[in-house]
């Protein structure tokens, strides 16, 4: 298979945006080593909306997903969580994550 992630920002009209990695070979342990800037007009309002899908030909499926206040983000190295399409945690399935604020 292969998996890719759309990582973006919901909140105001003005902050929300939606974003792709590129697709990668799940190799148990994808790695996309890509940036993504997100500047902000109201951070206390915006969601980081992370979502894995697993990409074949025809419509991309759903893997897994979660949803973070960027106000409770804290900076460095972290350990995300992802949930299933009804909320159920998809234990141990993370991703590691960096997050920098500039």
């Amino acid at each position: 298979k292969w998996r890719m992630l759309q990582v973006g920002i919901a909140g105001v009209k003005a902050d929300t945006v939606m974003k792709r990695t590129q697709t990668k070979i799940d190799n148990w342990t994808p790695h996309w080593d890509e940036e993504f800037e997100f500047p902000l007009r109201v951070p206390e309002l915006a969601l980081l909306s992370i979502e894995v899908l697993d990409h074949d030909q025809g419509k991309d499926d759903f893997g897994g997903q979660t949803c973070l206040p960027v106000s409770e983000l804290k900076p460095g190295i972290r350990a995300i969580p992802l949930y299933d399409t009804d909320g159920s945690n998809l234990h141990p399935v993370k991703l590691l994550m960096c997050f920098d604020f500039k």
